[in-house]
């Protein structure tokens, strides 16, 4: 039985997808600019939605802090900088293959 956890590290700004604290993949991301850093804490992934639009890519998965999640680009030149208003973003692919393998309620931890 798959046990799986997010562990976003915002200093190597990769995102790092873990099965019974093993280190499956790793992906790129884009987080928060200066102003608005993307918050450092213990979190859950509450909803998905695929296509959600606008700047949010191809799917978005929402966390337990309101107004910020896991989400695609429509600007792929932005992952690996300090870009957005505090989410992480992921190029399209990998948020979709990301979407298809964790279910809602998945612990995401984001660290500096």
């Amino acid at each position: 039985m798959p046990n799986y956890r997010i562990i976003v590290d915002l200093s190597d700004r990769m995102l790092y997808l873990l099965d019974n604290n093993i280190v499956i993949r790793g992906f790129p991301v884009g987080i928060g600019k200066m102003l608005t850093q993307t918050p450092v804490g213990s979190y859950t992934i509450v909803n998905k939605a695929p296509n959600p639009g606008g700047p949010f890519g191809a799917y978005w998965m929402g966390l337990s802090r309101p107004h910020y999640g896991i989400h695609g680009t429509n600007d792929p030149s932005s992952i690996g900088k300090e870009v957005s208003h505090g989410c992480i973003r992921m190029y399209n692919p990998d948020v979709i293959e990301l979407a298809r393998i964790v279910p809602i309620g998945t612990s995401v931890t984001i660290r500096k």
